[in-house]
């Protein structure tokens, strides 16, 4: 039984359990149905024996935006009360479901890990979210091509652009700093052999022991799709 929480979240059962629960963490502007379901992980994680947790992260899909946070602590605190009363959980996160999903591990009772299409560094530090909400309330598109990306992100339909700039702007107020050691439990890196967003994703590895990366064919979105990222995966997780 997980304690209250304000996420929304889809559930999928096995036939036959065969290990431990796998929570599913999306990335940003995005949601667990876009990024998880109708690319197949739950019927896949199902077939292999596995209960499957699909989030919404908050402002994002059918979430609320808090009046609260929307930076990293606060989401990593709601993810978690997912899971209390587990006595194990294996995680997959994407993007910055990775980034959020790297503090998990001391927060729940991970078994195993995934971070896939993760940037070492902090993603948001450099946008300007001023001309982005400014693109949102109908002006011209940013001239900064992530500014432009971001601001593309947020405006896409059934999205939140407020809500959303607030999270980048929480997001960035704590950066991410990953340091040697903060991860100890099984983890595998994933990333697209031609994703920007993961460049220099070896010195993430580095910095947990014992942890591997695997590669696999596509750009950031292309990545998240394809099957050798599932297949990555679901050989990992055993």
């Amino acid at each position: 039984m997980s304690a209250t929480t304000s996420l929304a979240v889809r559930r999928f059962a096995p036939e036959t359990v065969s290990g431990p629960p796998v929570l599913l963490v999306h990335g940003f502007a995005s949601d667990g149905h876009t990024d998880w379901i109708t690319t197949g992980w739950p019927a896949a994680l199902t077939a292999a024996g596995r209960e499957v947790l699909v989030p919404d992260l908050p402002a994002h899909g059918s979430s609320p935006a808090p009046s609260g946070s929307l930076g990293a602590a606060a989401i990593t605190t709601e993810l978690s009360r997912l899971v209390i009363g587990l006595s194990e959980v294996d995680v997959v996160g994407y993007s910055l479901g990775a980034r959020l999903s790297w503090e998990l591990p001391a927060r729940a009772p991970v078994r195993r890990l995934v971070l896939a299409g993760v940037s070492p560094f902090e993603p948001f530090g450099a946008v300007d979210v001023a001309a982005a909400l400014a693109y949102a309330d109908g002006g011209k598109v940013p001239s900064d091509p992530l500014t432009g990306m971001i601001a593309h992100m947020i405006t896409a339909p059934g999205r939140n652009p407020a809500a959303l700039a607030r999270c980048i702007e929480d997001l960035r107020g704590e950066p991410f700093a990953p340091v040697a050691g903060a991860v100890s439990v099984p983890t595998r890196f994933v990333a697209g052999v031609d994703d920007p967003v993961s460049q220099g994703i070896e010195t993430l590895v580095d910095l947990v022991s014992g942890a591997d990366l695997v590669r696999v064919p596509g750009d950031h979105g292309g990545a998240l799709r394809s099957a050798e990222f599932k297949a990555a995966v679901l050989e990992f997780l055993g």
